[in-house]
């Protein structure tokens, strides 16, 4: 009955409103309209400095408007704060398709509350690996100025897969405390990447509420593939690049202290064995476990195959020639991994991350494995009963498992696949397909340019500590899809960095940090480095001549 009554209220309201709308206009007196109230600023309670014992260095701090700005961004840090909420509270899982076409329309939103002249939603179609695309989402700011800034974007994320793990539901977006931060914001995103692109969002927004435009001219594009190796982007990219005519430099999110710009490389594969394919075991469906007394099983020929890939503790990769095009590290490359194992912590790292120890006990081993190390993963298997706990006797017809190669130059991704076919063959396993998932090749990238200087005078005046970029090109760095920009399609210098932290990216619990301590900065601080970063680049933070 109560469902009943309100569907008849909802269903009379619009006629109601109606009707007294008409008797407004045919009266004869006139009545002053009331102006809506004014929507009450959030409230969360949010410290912009938090706990921090790190400080920006003010006498570096040249521009009057970024000064103003920081005040901006410290008067509205709950807002901002909200807006990262609301964003995580919208799924983008592009492994599922969950929320990704309600995703793009929204990223598309922010980009027209920031006033670019140019935004639309891309439908990309199908790729060149066959699956349809995401949407990508672009857009174009032009504010007069002399340089123009590519910003790199993702809006898809992983999908939560051990839901029970998790202190806080992964799509509301809620501020827990975690040790030794009082405020972290726990959600599927919060770290990748929607934390860091939000926060570079509100110091957008910042900038042009106090100095009513940018500094430089924006170009942002936005992929919702890059959980599927950007293979959407990758073909949008590659079908217009008239788009991105005039860009000067790419910007991306980043970490705190270190310019990033390169690539490692990354190739995903899947493995089928099918008992049509071997021509044994159940050819069609799966059948019940109890004939496996007299059938044979594709699944334990499947992990019969998988054995000869790697060695017993499947750190070394068996396939023949795997290693054999990797290029030497520089003494420049040798010289950072050293500084930068100087700062490790192993057992806090470790922590950290959530495991229980490294591969190796030397923090230069584990710093050069992490930055410039190859590998091959089991990612996942599946096949036949596929339910936690209890029973249900199944002979699976087919299993499959997915593999990511991780590669540095001069390895490609086609000649790893070409390697692994060789290698199944010559062990007896003709039968098992291999579907290419998608590649991202590696990309060099250097930093003798006005961008990677900015991010690095803005990491000096944060007073956070830092890696010297090296002066020739390298990688040393994580997966992203840079190879488009550097080289494939464009070839413009790339640099990324903010201050700020998260953690637990592809994991249960991930967060990114909103109240800051001792040396981390919280979610005012990264908002405050970003803007600085590009106010350096622009050459508008620099003393009175």
């Amino acid at each position: 009955m109560r469902a009943k009554n309100i569907a008849m209220r909802l269903m009379w309201a619009p006629l109601l409103t109606a009707v007294m709308a008409v008797a407004a206009g045919c009266s004869k007196s006139s009545v002053a309209p009331v102006a809506a109230p004014a929507a009450a600023k959030p409230s969360l309670g949010i410290r912009p400095l938090g706990d921090e014992t790190v400080k920006i260095d003010m006498t570096q701090i040249y521009s009057e408007d970024l000064k103003k700005v920081y005040a901006h961004i410290d008067e509205h840090i709950d807002e901002h704060v909200v807006n990262l909420q609301k964003w995580i509270q919208q799924p983008s899982i592009s492994n599922t398709g969950e929320g990704m076409q309600e995703s793009a329309e929204m990223v598309k939103g922010y980009f027209d509350q920031l006033g670019c002249q140019q935004t639309k939603v891309y439908d990309v179609g199908v790729t060149e690996w066959g699956q349809q695309g995401n949407p990508v989402v672009y857009a174009h700011c032009d504010e007069g100025a002399d340089k123009t800034l590519v910003i790199y974007w993702m809006y898809d994320t992983m999908p939560v897969t051990q839901p029970d793990l998790w202190k806080a539901p992964p799509f509301e977006g809620q501020l827990v405390e975690q040790a030794p931060f009082k405020k972290v914001l726990i959600g599927r995103g919060a770290t990748n990447s929607k934390g860091p692109q939000m926060a570079m969002w509100n110091a957008l927004m910042s900038i042009k509420a106090v100095a009513g435009k940018l500094p430089v001219n924006v170009i942002i594009v936005a992929e919702g593939d890059e959980e599927r190796m950007s293979m959407g982007y990758r073909k949008f990219v590659k079908d217009h690049p008239d788009l991105f005519k005039g860009a000067d430099v790419m910007y991306r999110f980043g970490g705190q202290g270190s310019i990033s710009g390169g690539s490692e490389g990354c190739v995903f594969v899947e493995l089928t064995t099918s008992g049509s394919k071997w021509g044994r075991g159940p050819n069609y469906s799966d059948i019940h476990g109890g004939n496996k007394r007299s059938v044979d099983s594709p699944a334990w020929r499947h992990i019969k195959m998988l054995s000869t890939l790697v060695d017993s503790t499947g750190n070394k990769v068996l396939i023949d020639g795997f290693y054999d095009d990797i290029a030497p590290l520089s003494a420049d490359e040798k010289r950072k991994l050293l500084d930068a194992s100087k700062r490790v912590k192993l057992d806090i790292a470790a922590k950290n991350l959530g495991v229980e120890r490294f591969i190796a006990d030397d923090p230069l081993a584990y710093v050069t494995m992490a930055r410039y190390g190859t590998s091959m993963n089991l990612d996942g298997i599946w096949g036949g009963n596929m339910f936690a706990g209890g029973s249900g006797a199944i002979l699976p017809n087919k299993i499959t498992s997915k593999h990511n190669f991780r590669y540095v130059p001069n390895m490609t991704g086609p000649d790893i696949v070409a390697k692994l076919r060789k290698h199944l063959d010559k062990h007896g396993y003709q039968d098992v397909e291999i579907n290419v998932v998608g590649d991202v090749p590696w990309a060099k990238m250097k930093y003798d340019n006005d961008l990677a200087r900015g991010v690095d005078a803005m990491f000096a005046t944060f007073g956070a500590p830092r890696e010297p970029p090296i002066p020739h090109e390298s990688i040393l760095g994580g997966y992203w899809p840079a190879y488009l920009f550097a080289g494939d399609v464009m070839n413009i210098p790339i640099a990324g960095g903010n201050v700020g932290s998260g953690g637990n990216a592809h994991a249960a619990n991930e967060y990114y940090v909103i109240e800051g301590a001792g040396k981390t900065y919280g979610y005012a601080g990264t908002e405050k480095s970003i803007v600085t970063a590009l106010y350096n680049y622009a050459g508008k933070n620099k003393p009175a001549q």
